[in-house]
């Protein structure tokens, strides 16, 4: 409950001032229509328009646009493309860009650590403990964002090496139908869904918008991490420099893939037992040593 009151009480301070904003931005408006005569009426006008859209259309939006733009002249350009790589690795979640992506964290560092000295102060923690629960504060808001960037990055390599032997097979069978490469590309990426048919999507894109196949291949492999992904479009690259048969280095891929991902599998059998022997001793066995031996060290204690 004291943490709710805690929120509330700061949203409201935030949404005072953002009114306050408002209302000086339109005083100001109208003093400066009033030194030029005609104006008042269009201002007026245009006034009752913007009443009538969505508060967020109204303030939100806009002061959020400015915001952005004013912070975006104060980011380092490389960290602004590092970020941007690793965005597009995650898939852009959320659809956010590197600027808001940036506003997200600095807003993080500054609202866990108050939230958490507020609450420990609210507490009576003390000034060592206030100062430790802010510091935990900080470590988690610089955590945060990194942690679900990797994550998402993670998901996305996982779910396009569990969909590149269908994808592959399906591509394959559509150039030994009559299409060429891109064509086929088109054709299932049409017909599909997922990571793969999203990337290689904006790969043809690409490619139209311009691109080399080579340029356009060699994104899809900065944008998907993982190590088939990587094989595969290198083996397309060094097939179509030296003339090789697609169909042949996709079906010789394909089976690869297949191979690697059965070796996976066997290799995450194997390491179950091993993972399953530290929840064992900790959780069961214990539960186990207390229902066989508990009456028999009952017994002995009643006995002497």
């Amino acid at each position: 409950m004291i943490i709710f009151l805690y929120t509330f009480t700061i949203l409201l301070i935030v949404f005072g001032f953002i009114l306050m904003w408002r209302e000086k931005k339109v005083e100001v408006q109208t003093r400066i229509a009033t030194v030029f005569q005609g104006k008042t009426e269009n201002i007026e006008e245009g006034y009752e328009e913007d009443l009538k859209l969505s508060f967020s259309n109204r303030i939100l939006i806009p002061i959020w646009k400015k915001f952005k733009r004013k912070f975006s002249k104060n980011v380092n350009s490389k960290k602004q493309e590092k970020l941007e790589r690793k965005l597009l690795q995650a898939g852009n979640p959320l659809g956010m860009t590197a600027v808001e992506f940036q506003i997200v964290q600095v807003c993080l560092f500054v609202f866990i650590p108050t939230i958490f000295g507020g609450y420990s102060l609210l507490m009576n923690m003390g000034v060592g403990r206030t100062i430790l629960v802010a510091g935990i504060g900080i470590l988690l808001a610089l955590m945060i964002p990194s942690y679900y960037l990797k994550q998402k990055t993670n998901g996305r390599n996982k779910q396009a090496q569990k969909e590149l032997p269908d994808f592959l097979d399906l591509v394959t069978v559509s150039i030994e139908a009559g299409l060429g490469f891109d064509s086929a590309l088109s054709k299932v990426v049409a017909k599909g869904d997922g990571v793969l048919a999203n990337e290689f999507q904006r790969c043809l894109e690409e490619m139209r918008l311009g691109k080399t196949r080579r340029e356009a291949l060699s994104g899809v492999r900065d944008r998907l991490q993982a190590e088939d992904v990587k094989v595969l479009i290198g083996s397309i690259i060094q097939a179509e420099q030296l003339g090789i048969g697609m169909v042949q280095i996709l079906r010789v891929q394909s089976s690869e893939i297949r191979e690697k991902r059965k070796q996976r599998a066997e290799e995450a059998a194997m390491k179950a037992p091993i993972k399953m022997l530290f929840p064992l001793v900790v959780f069961i066995f214990p539960c186990i040593f207390i229902v066989i031996l508990g009456p028999a060290i009952i017994g002995i204690l009643e006995t002497f």
